[in-house]
């Protein structure tokens, strides 16, 4: 059993911590719902326009959870043009 996370910090498009928790949490509904993954905001909660957001997934092997989380940073990418990777952290055990 392999399990597979990724991090990314995120620079937002944000001015105030409302602002700021609707994007965070349409971008981690969208990977619950769309690529079954846990997802949650683990840092950086205080501040408006920077997020920290974690997702993690269980495989039987390690390239599926692996590509599931690249296509998965692929997709945040394309469909919120607005919300810029600062960076990406992938980690496997």
């Amino acid at each position: 059993m392999f399990v597979h996370s990724l991090c990314l910090h995120l620079h937002l498009p944000s001015h105030s911590l409302k602002g700021k928790r609707g994007i965070v949490k349409s971008i981690l509904a969208r990977a619950r719902q769309d690529f079954n993954v846990s997802a949650a905001e683990v840092d950086l909660q205080d501040v408006p326009d920077e997020a920290v957001l974690a997702f993690a997934t269980v495989t039987g092997d390690r390239s599926p959870g692996r590509h599931l989380l690249e296509r998965l940073e692929d997709r945040i990418a394309e469909e919120r043009p607005d919300v810029t990777i600062v960076a990406a952290e992938f980690e496997e055990r």
